[in-house]
């Protein structure tokens, strides 16, 4: 258990800020610490960030922090290199907290790739988002239960998920997903995972969001739903029998909300 303790911990944070010019979305401030990086492959009019943990995945102790501000009339997309790998704890919890500003007028793709969690995970996740009341958000989160492929089954996990949207000042959108205790139980219930391997919650904030509710419900067929909590605020969520379905129906489904322009890391 002391050797356990002594262990050193990963801990990363970085900080990004972006402003206009000239029509263009351009970095107005960039800061990064321990192993937490940000790449930036060149696009035309937005700004594409990679997000890279360079500690390889993420495990008890771990602390990742994300800033993020959008000056207005900004247009900006956020990935991962990789999935996002949640190792077994031997000790506490991982913690990433991540916030988000978009101001008027500005676009956020907060599209990270696959979160999995291994039997043993202890993950703590925090995601916040002040959204302005003429900005527009297309945000994903997908999570796998298990390395599918090596017949793991997820029985043993500490999994908190708080995400909270406010938009124009009010709170519009509060989602918790907690997992711990019988998790194998919590995923194979009717009214909980129904046996699926992996789920993903997408969030599309924009004036005509209520034009996507049909296309989102026939994209994501019988294992997904889609609702309006406003006129210009739709949530959806999907769950899937792996990784690989989860996948193929959110790709779909992303290359018409984001005009295929998701990042090249998604096809890869």
């Amino acid at each position: 258990d002391r050797q356990a303790k002594s262990v050193p911990r990963a801990r990363g944070a970085a900080s990004i800020e972006l402003k206009s010019v000239g029509h263009r979305t351009r970095l107005s401030d960039l800061r990064m610490s321990g192993c937490m990086k940000a790449l930036f492959p060149r696009t035309s009019d937005r700004t594409d960030a990679i997000i890279v943990n360079t500690s390889g995945g993420l495990t008890g102790g771990d602390k990742l922090s994300l800033d993020i501000v959008q000056g207005p009339d900004t247009s900006f997309c956020l990935t991962t290199q990789a999935a996002e790998r949640v190792y077994r704890a031997h000790e506490g919890c991982a913690s990433v907290k991540s916030r988000v500003v978009v101001e008027a007028k500005s676009t956020l793709f907060w599209l990270p790739q696959e979160l999995i969690l291994f039997e043993g995970a202890a993950l703590k996740r925090q995601f916040h988002c002040d959204l302005n009341s003429e900005a527009r958000l297309v945000m994903v989160e997908p999570i796998v239960f298990g390395r599918q492929l090596m017949g793991e089954t997820l029985t043993n996990i500490t999994f908190r998920d708080h995400v909270s949207i406010d938009q124009g000042g009010r709170a519009i959108y509060r989602d918790v997903i907690d997992l711990s205790d019988r998790v194998g139980d919590q995923l194979n219930a009717l009214a909980g995972g129904a046996g699926a391997g992996a789920m993903a919650t997408l969030v599309y904030a924009a004036p005509d969001a209520e034009n996507w509710l049909q296309i989102c419900r026939d994209a994501l067929g019988p294992t997904g739903g889609a609702s309006l909590l406003r006129r210009d605020f739709l949530v959806a969520r999907l769950v899937a029998p792996d990784s690989l379905a989860l996948r193929r129906a959110l790709m779909a489904l992303l290359d018409q909300i984001t005009g295929d322009s998701l990042p090249r890391s998604w096809r890869l």
